[in-house]
Parts: structure tokens; C-alpha cells; sequence
């Protein structure tokens, strides 16, 4: 079967998801660092209880607690469905189950929905989106973004990511994007042709074995100096 999402879903990943899906070394932990496209990931929440400083950003922010939770709850059943329907696509290792999937995720966006708040008056959690971010010129030292560009190649464009791409490189020094594959665990088409265009723009760019990998084949960063 195909996975067919045709909008973004809010689906949140945990600290120790984030740290091998983007290779991040203890040094790298301690940069200030920008989360796009976070939605409800525990990332922020348990990085700053470690003492780091991340800010998120994601239009979901715009929303209350409440109902970001109502909106988790609509999303998990038809992830899960689609999951269930497309298991042979992901890798049941560290995660052994679609059961085991399911408390992994919840557990991580409960931390989110119980940080929210206090972030929310931090300014730690700010709404917004891509392709264009309110932050100055090389505001962050590292920016990451997970399970968006390249995921949803079939809804948003060649051009989408481009621009993306370029503006988070503008607000930081450094930009890792995971994974490379789409929703459908097929290498993105985008990926090659926008190595190519960023290189031309004298970037650092190199893909990046990581140990992390639950879609099939989706084990693999984009790093962009």
C-alpha cells in the first residue's frame, strides 16, 4: 500500500530520537540551537531541562494546549492506521511494535503539551513556518529540522525546499535535515537536485550516515555548512 498523507500531521519525536536522527555530539548540545518544524516533539522541553538553549518553531504553536491536544489525538489514530496498514516500510527493531511506536510517541508529546505553557512565555516555542523565519542573520549555530522537508515531497515543492533551505541557512551557521526519504520510505527526488544547486552556491554539503533508522532506508542526514 501507498501512504497518503495530504496534509502535515502534528507527531512529536523524543530528545533521544533527536540526538541520533541528527548525530548530536555532547558539544553540539550546548550550540543554540533552532527546532523547525518541531510541532510537538520533546526535544525542546527535555534539552532545556538539561540546560540547553532551543528554540522551536512551528506553526502549530499558534494554537492552544488544549487544543494542540485534540489535534494529537485526531492525528494518532490515522498514523497508526496507516502505519499498521504499511509496517513492512519500517524497521521493528528498537521499536519492536506498532503497540510500543504508539507509547514512544505519546510519551514524547505528553512532555511537549505538559512544557508548552511555560515555553509558550519563555519564547522558546514561537509559530511560524517555512519558508520564511523571523529570526536574524546567523541568529542560531545549528539548525534542525526533522520529518518535513524531503518527508513530503509530494506536498510541497521543489522550489518550497529550495527556498527553506536557504533560509535556514540564513539564520544559522550550520542546517541538518533527516530524513531523505518520503513518506513512503523512496528516497525524495528532491534531494540530489538540491545538493547540486546548493554546492553550485558554494555550500558544504555531504550526507550523513546516522544510527538511527525506523523508516527502511531513511538513515541518512543532509548537513549544509
Amino acid at each position: 500500500m501507498t501512504i497518503e498523507y495530504h496534509d502535515i500531521k502534528p507527531w512529536g519525536r523524543s530528545f533521544d530520537e533527536y540526538v541520533r536522527m541528527f548525530s548530536l555530539t555532547p558539544a553540539d548540545l550546548k550550540r543554540k540551537i533552532l527546532g523547525c518544524g518541531d510541532g510537538p516533539a520533546s526535544f525542546n522541553a527535555e534539552l532545556t531541562g538539561r540546560g540547553g538553549n532551543v528554540i522551536s518553531i512551528d506553526p502549530v504553536y499558534r494554537f492552544s494546549t488544549d487544543q494542540i491536544k485534540q489535534k494529537i489525538g485526531e492525528t494518532y489514530d490515522d498514523i497508526i492506521r496507516q502505519t499498521r496498514e504499511n509496517r513492512d516500510k519500517f524497521v521493528w527493531q528498537e521499536i519492536g511494535s506498532i503497540e510500543e511506536l504508539g507509547r514512544i510517541r505519546m510519551s514524547a508529546m505528553a512532555k511537549f503539551l505538559e512544557d508548552f505553557p511555560e515555553g509558550v512565555m519563555q519564547k522558546r516555542y514561537i509559530p511560524g513556518e517555512l519558508p520564511l523565519l523571523p529570526f536574524d542573520k546567523k541568529e542560531f549555530d545549528l539548525a534542525l529540522c526533522s520529518h518535513l522537508l524531503f518527508l513530503y515531497t509530494d506536498n510541497l515543492s521543489l522550489e518550497f525546499h529550495l527556498r527553506s533551505l536557504g533560509e535556514l541557512c540564513r539564520v544559522s551557521k550550520e542546517v541538518r535535515i533527516f530524513p531523505l526519504v518520503d513518506v513512503n520510505a523512496n528516497r525524495s527526488p528532491y534531494v540530489d537536485r538540491v545538493i547540486d544547486i546548493l554546492r553550485m552556491k558554494k555550500l558544504d554539503v555531504t550526507e550523513v550516515k546516522v544510527a538511527y533508522e525506523f523508516q527502511k532506508g531513511g538513515n541518512m542526514m543532509l548537513k549544509i555548512c
